[in-house]
């Protein structure tokens, strides 16, 4: 079949990388693509949020399924659009997509279902959020309500810092994102990412992983996109796993289904995991992007099977072939970020990397100037490999780091350090 990817960057090279790989796939087409996508499939400029010019597209080149990578046009409802094009689509409604578009909604849907998450309250009024802050006290959590590009969280260590976060939020910092607030309570324990393909009935469980957010080494310094993760997580475990999909998860499908807006795509849910009990953070209704990388990494071909099962409502049917292995990816970033930095720095050293099942440097942030291939975003590459162990994993990641020639780059050098 011919497939449209939407989206350009590592999570959606790492999706090109294993549709591929299937024999299925007569024709892959990304849009807009990047550098390193461009080596394996057809990029297109297309403006990926406007549904009626991607399904223009689809039907001038034949495309019969489509990929949705990034949030922002599933926010933006091209799902929708493309399915009444008759185009076959994997990716949530835009009334789906709002348990990312919406904390409040989120919060709303774990209120009616019973799944355990942090206690909250939701604001449109700064003062009226302050107030609340200097009543709970710190440390506290701080959300932009709307799509912040997964930088609209900020973990307040002091009253006078959750207030700062107010202000700048309501100040414009996030956008419209900001316009509303909610505050949490500060959840104790370990961080993990739990993925889950759903067809609107069914759930299938396909992988776990951990990101680092934070810039600097031991997890310090200011929040990313994320810097590095690995696969599969330690701390969710059968047992965890199992308790986050009945408790959490399946109550969280059988709400949005009772709704009228069932659920179709992969639910990503970021869990606070405390002597073995897990709590949502946040729901993401796409691949986490560095987790993706990782888990296609690990899936390979396979990974088009199951997105296909899932849009055809066939998932009571797949099965996930794991192998005893691990995955980690290792993020290169423009020097600055997450703050102001440069772009169109040349990055050498690229062609004489391995390239297969076990070493594999997926562009985000990048473009092909005169041959050469140059910096352009925030970050850049992701440097992923797989091994029987993580050590192994981690070992052949950073021996392609060390051979990479881009002075104005950072990574942190100890991803997957919690489990290592």
């Amino acid at each position: 079949m011919n497939i449209l990817i939407l989206g350009g960057g590592g999570r959606e090279h790492a999706l090109a990388w294993a549709v591929m790989q299937n024999p299925k796939c007569d024709k892959l087409i990304v849009a807009p693509g990047n550098a390193g996508i461009a080596e394996i499939a057809e990029c297109a400029r297309l403006d990926i949020e406007d549904g009626g010019a991607v399904a223009n597209f689809c039907d001038e080149n034949a495309v019969e399924f489509v990929i949705i990578g990034p949030e922002a046009p599933l926010a933006a409802g091209v799902g929708d659009r493309l399915r009444e094009a008759g185009l076959l689509v994997f990716g949530p409604s835009e009334a789906a997509a709002r348990l990312e578009a919406s904390k409040s909604f989120t919060k709303e849907i774990c209120d009616a279902a019973g799944a355990p998450t942090a206690a909250y309250a939701h604001f449109t009024d700064p003062q009226a959020a302050k107030d609340h802050v200097a009543r709970q006290g710190a440390p506290i959590v701080v959300k932009a309500d709307g799509l912040a590009a997964g930088k609209g969280v900020i973990v307040a260590e002091t009253v006078e810092a959750a207030q700062a976060a107010i202000d700048e939020m309501f100040g414009g910092a996030f956008g419209g994102a900001g316009a509303e607030v909610v505050i949490e309570e500060f959840m104790q324990g370990e961080e993990a990412s739990f993925f889950v393909l759903c067809d609107g009935e069914e759930a299938l469980p396909i992988g776990t992983a951990q990101d680092h957010k934070r810039i600097g080494e031991g997890d310090t310094g200011p929040n990313t996109g994320g810097m590095g993760a690995y696969s599969p997580a330690p701390v969710l475990t059968p047992e965890v796993a199992e308790k986050a999909l009945n408790e959490i998860v399946k109550p969280t499908l059988a709400e949005m289904a009772r709704r009228g807006t069932p659920y179709q795509g992969v639910l990503y849910a970021g869990l606070m995991i405390r002597d073995g009990q897990p709590r949502l953070v946040e729901y993401n209704v796409r691949f986490g992007d560095p987790e993706c990388q990782v888990l296609m990494m690990r899936l390979g071909a396979q990974a088009l099977d199951l997105m296909h099962a899932a849009a055809e409502g066939r998932l009571a049917e797949a099965r996930v072939n794991w192998a005893e292995d691990h995955a980690m990816t290792v993020v290169m970033a423009a020097k600055g970020y997450p703050g102001a930095y440069e772009k169109g720095s040349v990055i050498k050293g690229l062609d004489g990397l391995p390239e297969d099942s076990f070493h594999m440097v997926f562009h985000a942030g990048t473009t092909e100037t005169d041959g050469r291939i140059t910096a352009t975003g925030g970050r850049v590459l992701n440097v992923t490999a797989r091994g029987a162990s993580l050590r192994e994993a981690a070992d052949r990641a950073y021996a392609m780091v060390d051979r990479i020639d881009w002075p104005e780059g950072v990574f942190r050098r100890d991803i997957g350090w919690r489990a290592l």
